[in-house]
C-alpha cells in the first residue's frame, strides 16, 4: 500500500478493510471472532478495541498455515472454523453460510472463483471425476497449471479438530519457505476427507486488496452493490455512479438523490426527501418532504418534516429543525433548536441558540456565543423578527414577538412585543477628506 497505515486499516467506503470482514463474519453469529495480527498489530487492535475480538499475535510471518495454527488453540473439535482474510472485504454473508453448512456436514469446504486473469492466485486442481485434489500456488505452478482459471480464494471452513491435525503437519518445502494453508486440501484428499467446492457468486466478491488501485476498484464494487439495493427499494438516483454510501442509509418512499452526494454514518431519509447534488449528509435523520439543496452539509442533526436547507448551508451536530424550518444560502447552524416555520435565509451564523416558532432571522445575523473561554446561549421567543446585520451577544434573550432593528448589537435582553434598536448614531463629519497616496 506504500503507507505507514497497516493495510487492513485502509478505509473502504468509510470503514477499514478489516471492519468489512468482521461485519460479514458477525452476520453468522459466531461463538468467537479471532484475528491474527503481525505488523502494525497495536494500531489494528486499537482501531477495533470495542469489537470483542480475540487477538492472536503472529510474531513471525511464516504463512497462512502458520497463522491458522496459532489461532486454533482451545477450540472444541466439533466446532466449525471459518477462515477469512482481512484484505478480502467484499465477501457476502450468504456465501459464508454456504461454506459453514458444508463444513458442518463434516467436509472441508473451500471457496473458489473463476477469474479471467488468475495471475497471482492459487489454482484449483481437479481429478478425473471433477473432484478437488489439490491447490497449487501461482509461484509453484507449472505452465499448464497456470492456464487454469478456477482459483482458490483462501477462504475455507472445516471442523476444528480435523483442521488442527492437518495444519500441525504442514511443511514449508516451497518457493517461499512458508506454511501454506492450501496444503491441507491435499492432506484431506489423502485422508479420505470429502472436499467440497463452494463457488463465489462473482470474482468481485473475493477480490483481494493489495494496493491503492485495487482499493479503488473495491470501492467501485461496493458502491454498485449499495446503489443497486437503494434503487431496488424504490429510491431514485439521478446518477448511481456518483452516489456514495459510507455507512448505512435507510430511505422512505419517493426519495430522490442527485449526483455527487455522500452519505456517512447512519442516515435516515423520510418519504419524499430530495437531496440535491454535491451535498454531504452524515449521522442525521431527515424528515419527510425536506429538501437539501445543492452544496450543503448536514451532520449529527435531526431535521423535521418539510424543511428547506441550502444551497451552500451547513447544519452542524446537535441541531434540531422543527417542521417547515428554512436554513438558506451560506447559513451555518450549530447546536441549536430552531422551531417550526422559523427561517434564516441568508448569510447568518446561529450557534448555541434556542429559537421559537415563526421567527425571522435576517441576513447577516450572528449569535456571538463564544467569549474566548466558554459558550453561551441565545434564546429567541416565538414570532420575533431579527433585522439584517444584527449581532446577538450571548447570553441574551429576545422576547416573543420582539423586533430587533437592522444593524443592532444586542447585549442585553430585549422585551417581548417591542422594537429594540442598539446601534451608534449616524454622523457626518464636515470637511473630512479621504487620504491620498503621495
Amino acid at each position: 500500500m506504500r503507507s505507514d497505515l497497516p493495510k487492513v486499516l485502509h478505509p473502504l467506503a468509510g470503514r477499514p478493510l478489516l471492519g468489512h470482514v468482521l461485519e460479514a463474519a458477525a452476520a453468522l453469529k459466531p461463538r468467537e471472532l479471532r484475528v491474527v495480527h503481525g505488523h502494525g498489530g497495536e494500531q489494528v487492535k486499537a482501531a477495533f478495541a470495542d469489537r470483542g475480538v480475540t487477538w492472536v499475535h503472529q510474531a513471525e510471518q511464516r504463512g497462512t498455515g502458520h497463522a491458522v495454527r496459532l489461532a486454533l488453540g482451545r477450540i472444541p473439535a466439533r466446532d466449525v472454523v471459518l477462515v477469512l482474510y482481512g484484505d478480502v472485504p467484499l465477501v457476502e454473508p450468504a456465501t459464508l453460510r454456504r461454506l459453514v453448512a458444508r463444513a458442518a456436514a463434516g467436509k472441508l469446504a473451500v471457496l473458489t472463483a473463476e477469474f479471467a486473469d488468475p495471475t497471482g492466485y492459487g489454482r484449483i486442481l481437479r481429478g478425473a471425476r471433477g473432484n478437488i485434489v489439490a491447490i497449487v500456488e501461482d509461484r509453484d505452478a507449472t505452465a499448464d497449471q497456470r492456464s487454469i482459471c478456477e482459483i482458490n480464494t483462501g477462504l475455507l471452513a472445516c471442523p476444528a479438530g480435523r483442521l488442527a491435525k492437518m495444519v500441525a503437519r504442514l511443511r514449508s518445502t516451497n518457493a517461499q519457505r512458508e506454511y501454506y494453508l492450501t496444503d491441507v486440501i491435499g492432506m484431506a484428499v489423502r485422508a479420505g476427507m470429502p472436499v467440497a467446492a463452494v463457488s463465489a457468486a462473482s470474482a468481485e466478491e473475493v477480490m483481494g486488496v493489495n494496493d491503492k488501485l485495487q482499493l479503488a476498484e473495491a470501492t467501485g464494487v461496493l458502491r454498485r452493490r449499495r446503489t443497486r439495493a437503494l434503487m431496488a427499494a424504490g429510491v431514485t438516483l439521478l446518477d448511481p455512479a456518483r452516489v456514495d454510501v459510507h455507512g448505512t442509509l435507510a430511505c422512505g418512499r419517493d426519495v430522490v438523490i442527485g449526483p455527487n452526494v455522500l452519505f456517512e454514518g447512519e442516515v435516515r431519509l423520510g418519504d419524499g426527501v430530495v437531496v440535491e447534488p454535491f451535498s454531504l449528509v452524515r449521522d442525521a435523520r431527515v424528515g419527510a418532504g425536506t429538501v437539501i439543496h445543492s452544496h450543503s452539509i448536514v451532520e449529527g442533526s435531526d431535521i423535521g418534516e418539510r424543511c428547506s436547507i441550502g444551497p451552500f448551508a451547513r447544519v452542524r451536530p446537535q441541531t434540531v429543525l422543527g417542521e417547515g424550518a428554512r436554513i438558506g444560502n451560506f447559513v451555518e447552524v450549530k447546536k441549536s433548536l430552531i422551531g417550526r416555520r422559523s427561517k434564516a435565509n441568508h448569510l447568518s451564523y446561529i450557534g448555541d441558540a434556542t429559537i421559537g416558532e415563526g421567527v425571522n432571522v435576517g441576513a447577516g445575523t450572528i449569535t456571538c456565543n463564544y467569549d474566548g473561554v466558554g459558550k453561551h446561549r441565545t434564546v429567541i421567543g416565538d414570532g420575533a423578527f431579527i433585522g439584517s446585520g444584527v449581532e446577538l451577544v450571548a447570553p441574551v434573550t429576545i422576547g416573543a414577538g420582539a423586533t430587533i432593528g437592522a444593524g443592532s448589537t444586542v447585549s442585553r435582553d430585549a422585551p417581548p412585543g417591542l422594537l429594540t434598536v442598539a446601534r451608534s448614531r449616524q454622523a457626518v463629519i464636515p470637511g473630512w477628506k479621504r487620504p491620498v497616496k503621495k
